[in-house]
């Protein structure tokens, strides 16, 4: 494929994915009660732990692979059957977890551990295809996720269970995985998986899965720990919140997937950072002006969308919208960063991503599900000016050094 292709492929898929992600969240949101919603609030927040680890752990790595055609091929029957055997050791989990808890809560675990290989592996493979540089594949799989996926949650019947909703959502997942495994097949049949590569000392990923844990997985796991251990209905609010701006998750997806290489052709401190800033400012005002779009929205449209969760949520769509708009800079901060110091961005996420949670927790022992939100929004503020501050520390011409691996292979975070 041409690079102009492939670069649009790669994004269209990401759009599938979102897509999928804000459609799900909606129409389980629409169907259930506001309790129900909750339930699936917080097992989607742990899929979308575990989504994240195995990107960070097996997908992060097979897109770096540099070996021929034939090394990146075993590396792909690897990473496969590594998130087959490890998505069904976490299944077992959940589902023995969530039958010792039972009730709402612990069904609708126990339904995420029976469908979490079909479910993980549908979405891992699509780093499969990166690396393989067939992009379009992926979107074709995922756009048939999506096309399953919808029809399937929309016909279930009104305030249907959480564990129902769960295993629908899971179940759908199969015509799309079995497409993917097909598309793959050509590319793998002649290779052997290695599992060792993933278990061995040294391997790459993590390192991946620190940066993540740090700077994504502990401000959900804290959001999660509210459901568990406080109001499960606040992760409902919170989530819907976050799922009203998932568009903007699409564009700053695609800042961490492009920037770099784009960001990286100025050359010195100055241009790359102004550049950067310049995007950070335009990202940041497309963020407010979609949360001022969805606070104008009449409560008729809102409960149209979201059904009962659509009054929390409201209430927290100022402090959501400023985090995003906090968000667009810091996410553009980190990727200069990146081009310019990339193990810089491993302390920073450290530091301030345990502030953030800090102030959720505490906000949220102040003023409820409000304060977390805004607890959430100081923390995203804080990493922004954080990260700017960093860039601004920079030599404008950095001295140059022998090349290390982890430098080049570090992915992008926000």
């Amino acid at each position: 494929m041409r690079r102009s292709a492939t670069v649009a492929a790669s994004v269209l898929d990401q759009a599938a994915s979102s897509l999928t992600n804000i459609l799900v969240l909606v129409i389980v949101a629409r169907v259930s009660t506001a309790a129900g919603f909750a339930a699936f609030s917080m097992v989607y927040v742990t899929f979308t732990v575990l989504l994240g680890l195995n990107m960070s752990y097996v997908g992060q790595v097979v897109v770096l692979e540099k070996g021929g055609a034939r090394a990146l091929a075993a590396a792909c029957r690897s990473a496969t059957a590594f998130t087959a055997l490890a998505s069904l050791l976490a299944g077992a989990l959940l589902v023995a977890g969530g039958a010792a808890v039972g009730g709402t809560s612990g069904t609708a675990f126990a339904a995420l551990g029976a469908v979490l290989p079909l479910a993980l592996l549908q979405d891992g493979l699509r780093y499969s295809f990166s690396a393989l540089r067939v992009p379009h594949r992926a979107l074709a799989a995922d756009t048939l996720r999506l096309v399953c996926v919808v029809p399937v949650l929309a016909l279930q019947p009104h305030h249907a269970s959480p564990a129902r909703m769960v295993l629908a959502w899971g179940l759908s997942a199969l015509p799309a995985l079995l497409l993917a495994l097909a598309l793959l097949r050509p590319y793998v049949r002649d290779t052997r998986a290695r599992l060792s590569t993933y278990l061995g000392r040294g391997h790459l990923g993590r390192r991946f899965v620190v940066e993540f844990a740090v700077g994504n997985a502990s401000s959900q796991l804290a959001v999660l720990g509210l459901g568990l251990f406080a109001n499960p209905l606040a992760v409902g609010a919170l989530r819907g919140a976050t799922t009203l701006f998932g568009p903007l998750n699409v564009l700053f997806n695609s800042v961490n997937a492009f920037g770099p290489p784009i960001l990286g052709r100025f050359g010195g401190r100055r241009a790359t950072a102004r550049a950067a800033a310049l995007l950070g400012v335009v990202l940041g005002c497309v963020a407010l002006g979609w949360a001022l779009l969805l606070y104008a929205l009449p409560a008729s449209a809102g409960k149209h969308l979201l059904g009962a969760t659509w009054e929390a949520t409201a209430k927290l769509l100022p402090a959501t919208g400023g985090q995003y708009a906090v968000m667009a800079l810091g996410t553009c901060a980190l990727v200069t960063l990146r081009v310019l110091s990339p193990r810089a961005t491993l302390s920073l996420q450290v530091v301030f991503s345990l502030l953030s949670v800090a102030f959720m927790l505490g906000g949220y022992a102040l003023m409820g599900v409000q304060g977390a939100a805004w607890g959430l929004a100081l923390g995203s503020a804080l990493k922004a000016v954080g990260a700017w501050n960093r860039v601004r520390r920079l030599p404008e011409h950095p001295p140059t050094a022998a090349p290390d691996p982890d430098d080049r292979q570090e992915p992008a975070a926000a």
